[in-house]
């Protein structure tokens, strides 16, 4: 059973957002985990998923066929080793049994032909290799500690691009739908989050950012908007906060043919009107 998300939960852009800050969440300047330099300890393949499907060892790529990236892909988004008949089965559906099995153990003798052990076998179980570092893991737990009501550490505006891209997109299977999805809800929390975190401290410039990367997430999402607008107020640019809104209200009337909730609407209605 997975764990529910975090009750309000890699981009590779490398903006820069002008702003100096200390992190204390343990990541490093361009917002990854933070990890020890000694390379002894580093394991040895790292496995990208956000934004797409990369695979590597040390600074090399390590090639694979799709089939095979499928497969490693489906072991990262489980936390335990699978049962080989169900691991078959959901990658190829449309299969009988007998071939299903077939096609997986064809996959493993792929992955070990190429010299990767990112996968382990185990009696009747198949599981990600414990070498492998996962980018998706890491910002799970990321996101975990910037939604943790009782964390007090600093937070920099540099993770913000942590969650701005989706996981492995482009893909359109069953399986990887709902990890994406779960993927999608944690990171539009974490981006809300972050907003009002950064916002709270003056730096309205990343919340700023954090909020509209939510809004470019889910443009119908009105915690979203909600979160811009609550920052431009309180930065004192009441003008920015009627603006949003009407650019909001227009959007979901056209899109939904809704109006924004009452608590929107309380929240700018001393500075402007509703139409």
């Amino acid at each position: 059973m997975r764990r529910p998300i975090v009750s309000s939960l890699s981009a590779r852009s490398g903006r820069q957002l002008g702003v100096s800050v200390a992190i204390e969440l343990g990541v490093q300047q361009d917002g990854r985990p933070a990890r020890s330099v000694d390379t002894r300890t580093r394991p040895p393949l790292e496995l990208t998923l956000v934004d797409g499907f990369e695979l590597r060892r040390g600074d090399e790529p390590v090639s694979l066929p799709f089939g095979a990236q499928r497969l490693v892909a489906f072991l990262a988004l489980r936390e335990h080793p699978v049962l080989r008949s169900q691991v078959a089965g959901t990658l190829w559906p449309e299969a009988l049994d007998g071939q299903a099995g077939a096609n997986l153990r064809s996959t493993l003798w792929r992955i070990r032909r190429s010299g990767c052990s990112a996968v382990e076998g185990t009696g009747g179980h198949v599981g990600l290799s414990p070498w492998v570092a996962v980018d998706l893991r890491d910002t799970y737990a990321l996101a975990h500690r910037v939604l943790d009501p009782a964390a007090r550490d600093d937070v920099s505006p540099s993770v913000i691009s942590r969650f701005e891209r989706d996981l492995l997109p482009d893909w359109y299977e069953d399986w990887v739908q709902a990890d994406r999805e779960r993927f999608r809800q944690v990171r539009l929390h974490t981006l809300e989050r972050l907003a009002e975190r950064l916002a709270e401290r003056g730096l309205f410039a990343g919340a700023i950012e954090a909020a509209l990367s939510a809004i470019s997430g889910e443009p119908l999402r009105e915690s979203a908007h909600r979160t811009l607008i609550r920052i431009y107020l309180m930065e004192g640019n009441k003008g920015e906060a009627i603006r949003q809104y009407v650019l909001y209200q227009r959007l979901l009337w056209d899109e939904l043919g809704i109006q924004p909730s009452t608590e929107l609407q309380r929240l700018v209605g001393e500075f402007g009107p509703h139409r």
